[in-house]
């Protein structure tokens, strides 16, 4: 922690000089920001001055002192009364850029000033200024070049979506995500409480949502054997809120700006609901257990008059429990199959005069949003939801691109952008094999921040109804809080730029100058983030006639300089700087890290340069055969600890080895992985192939050049069928011609489930001449 700080400190005083002073590291970029002469020196001798009685300035006080000790800047002492010069004041009153979030910095000679209308304001002040003080700074001074601030947000929505249905986190994890939003000036928290796979809010009148609906036994073989000893049966996972938990955390946003929305699934997406409570579906043969299978279901509410009421009882508890103006009813991915084959649903249609099958969601969704609109909540749901009949207080998130929310607007609906796939935030940041599971396509931060909110083809009395920004962080694939720490920040930095900062303010060299002062302060505050814009990569051509490789070091980004060394010291900025490839004798021991100002901004890679790296891929360095649904899937074993994580298209589980230089090798080695096929795609399972097993058990097939190629080994899989988690197969004779080919990787197996997944392979070779690849 000490070094960090160091090297924060450092950090900023390379960049925070006076002449720099127009462009301050802070994210959000300022709407106005203007250099002034002079400097204000901050030590802890500085107090803070708080209005008395002034609950929001106190907070706010507290809020920004807690984060420089944390960050080890400066102390300040906390007072109320009047300022006597030489302080840190905050203040109400009027600022020129408006609005209720709006604020004024002002650093003198003599002072600092942050003056506010509203308690948001004040808040958002104060973090700018915990943002232009340099990190690690205790005990010490620090000067702050004179500035003038006049900032306030580009768009009233500035959101993060946390699915917290598929896979439950803690109160407290929700506490402290609570105040890594407000950190960024995020204002929207979208709960998704409910889904197929679990129902998370207490509901009084309605027990069982949770004591049935909260909780589920696990796909795969792993957690069907981990049994509870209580009751001798699968141990079930999941968890909810209890509405004194819910009010907690909705009084706690409240205090950081951030207004927490409730989203309560329908009419799909509801299986946990149906298997509590069997009447309010219309399957033929009902949901007994809740489901652990991704995907869409065919299940949809039914339209009972006391289906409504059941709803209408929920949504009541919903708005005793979330005061925010607005309740996200969902409406997305509606299968209509079973309300057509119910004779029960289409009697109801008739009565309703509703002829098309395709007239009923949106009956359905109108006739809640008429009632949440009775209740002086404005509705939200997914862009299906934009039917003709829609009322005009309803709200649209618009996920299939942007078209739903310009539809919206022209219509005269308002609506919030959340388009896949860029702003989901399950798929992947690279295609590092240490990237947390998700989806298989990579989303880079660049991706992101190239991302613009306003749709350029709606006019100046259209434009109001786009409401802002969201970022979708679904979890089907992110089981742990920490995994969803990284796939979250720091994109959530791009999100709250993009829906605060006006379109000139935003550039992309900039922002990464300023990323790199927020990266270092995730560290040390502890923030469990993705490091992959920083972090080094490596790209290789390997001759081993004379083992020799040629190496190329890069970042994503192309910020900063790469330090490097070869015998396995760790790298500083003293290291050699790579500037071209490099001829590497084999075996060598690279590290490699990314520097700027001498600060190291990204881990140390730390790979082996040798033959048999060179002859080593993992899943993630293999291509897929096919696109269709890539996932970066996590192995279902061990029930505790780390899991391996396997790159498969799901629809195709087929790897290629590519450029797999054949000459004098001998011999294949493969760690395979199973995990479960719990994934409802319709009818698009019956389209996946599956070969024929030569044994009982199956086998890894290496076939040359293409999938229909000459088999060149064939590795049994009766040993990995004996754990759950990853095995090593015995080595297998590989025999093939000489020179360059690709090699197809997949398996047979008589039934999908489970599905064989690719850890890694390695090719092995005598000890003979000439040998070339890539890597």
């Amino acid at each position: 922690m000490q070094r960090t700080l160091l090297l924060l400190s450092l950090f900023f005083a390379a960049m925070n000089s006076p002449a720099r002073a127009d462009v301050p590291l802070v994210i959000p970029n300022p709407a106005s920001v203007v250099a002034r002469s002079g400097v204000f020196v901050v030590n802890d001798r500085t107090r803070l001055v708080i209005p008395p009685h002034d609950a929001g300035a106190r907070r706010a006080a507290i809020f920004l002192s807690d984060l420089l000790d944390r960050t080890g800047a400066v102390h300040l002492k906390r007072s109320f009364g009047s300022p006597h010069g030489m302080e840190i004041e905050l203040q109400r009153g009027l600022v020129p850029t408006n609005g209720t979030e709006s604020y004024q910095l002002e650093v003198l000679a003599s002072r600092i000033l942050i003056r506010a209308p509203t308690d948001a304001g004040l808040l958002y002040g104060a973090l700018t200024l915990w943002q232009l003080i340099p990190p690690g700074t205790a005990g010490q001074s620090a000067t702050l070049p004179a500035i003038l601030i006049d900032d306030g947000p580009r768009f009233r929505w500035r959101g993060l979506m946390l699915d917290s249905a598929r896979h439950f986190q803690s109160p407290a994890y929700i506490r402290q995500f609570i105040d890594w939003m407000a950190l960024h000036k995020l204002n929207m928290l979208h709960w998704h409480l409910t889904d197929d796979q679990a129902w998370r809010l207490q509901i009084k009148r309605y027990p069982r949502l949770t004591d049935v609906g909260a909780w589920r036994v696990p796909a795969g073989a792993a957690a069907a054997k981990d049994l509870d000893l209580s009751t001798g049966r699968p141990r079930q996972y999941g968890g909810f809120y209890t509405q004194q938990e819910v009010r907690q955390l909705v009084a706690y946003a409240a205090q950081r700006n951030i207004t927490i929305v409730p989203e309560i699934e329908m009419p799909g997406h509801a299986v946990a609901a149906f298997v509590a409570y069997p009447e309010l579906g219309c399957a033929a043969t009902p949901h007994r257990e809740v489901p652990s299978d991704w995907g869409i279901y065919s299940d949809p509410f039914n339209l009972d008059e006391s289906t409504f009421r059941f709803l209408e009882n929920v949504l009541t508890e919903v708005m005793q429990l979330f005061p925010s103006p607005y309740i996200h009813i969902g409406g997305d991915e509606v299968q209509t199959g079973q309300w057509v084959a119910s004779a029960e649903v289409q009697a109801r249609a008739r009565a309703l005069n509703l002829q098309d099958p395709q007239q009923l969601q949106p009956y359905f969704m109108q006739r809640i949003s008429r009632f949440l609109l009775a209740h002086g909540r404005r509705p939200i749901g997914w862009d299906e939801m934009l039917q003709p009949g829609l009322p005009a207080g309803a709200i649209i998130t618009s996920w299939h691109g942007i078209s739903g929310g310009v539809a919206a607007a022209e219509q005269g609906n308002d609506s919030i952008l959340s388009p896949w796939p860029t702003l989901y935030f399950d798929n992947r940041q690279s295609d590092s094999p240490l990237e947390p599971p998700g989806r298989g396509q990579v989303i880079t931060l660049q991706d992101l921040y190239s991302f613009e909110p306003m749709p350029a083809q709606l006019g100046t009395q259209q434009q109001p109804h786009i409401l802002g920004i969201q970022g979708d962080i679904w979890t089907e694939h992110i089981r742990t809080e920490a995994q969803l720490s990284e796939m979250t920040f720091p994109r959530a930095a791009v999100v709250a730029e993009l829906g605060w900062s006006n379109p000139e303010r935003r550039d992309w060299n900039g922002f990464l100058d300023r990323l790199v002062g927020l990266q270092l302060r995730y560290r040390a505050l502890g923030i469990p983030h993705s490091e992959s814009v920083f972090a080094v990569r490596t790209s290789a051509t390997y001759d081993l006639r004379v083992e020799t490789a040629q190496i190329q070091l890069a970042n994503q980004s192309g910020y900063g300089e790469i330090h490097y060394t070869l015998d396995g010291a760790i790298p500083t900025a003293a290291s050699p700087l790579y500037v071209t490839p490099l001829s590497v004798p084999m075996p060598a021991q690279l590290q490699a890290a990314t520097f700027a100002h001498d600060v190291q901004l990204s881990p140390t890679l730390q790979q082996q340069v040798s033959v048999d790296h060179a002859l080593h891929r993992v899943s993630q360095e293999l291509k897929l055969c096919t696109q269709k649904i890539p996932l970066s899937l996590e192995d279902d074993a061990p029930v505790d600890g780390p899991r391996a994580v396997f790159l498969i298209d799901i629809e195709n589980p087929c790897w290629i080895f590519e450029h797999a230089d054949l000459d004098y090798v001998d011999t294949a080695r493969v760690a395979v992985g199973q995990v479960p096929f719990n994934f409802q795609i319709g009818a698009d399972r019956d389209k996946i192939p599956l070969l024929p097993p030569q044994t009982h058990d199956g086998e890894m097939q290496i076939r040359l050049d293409s999938c229909e190629g000459p088999l060149l080994a064939s590795l049994p899989l009766t040993p990995a069928l004996q754990s759950d988690a990853v095995t090593e197969l015995p080595p297998a004779p590989l025999r093939g011609p000489a020179g360059i080919h690709d090699l197809c990787l997949r398996f047979t197996q008589a039934s999908l489930d489970p599905m064989w997944a690719i850890d890694w392979i390695q090719l092995l070779r005598q000890t003979l001449p000439a040998l070339q690849g890539t890597h």
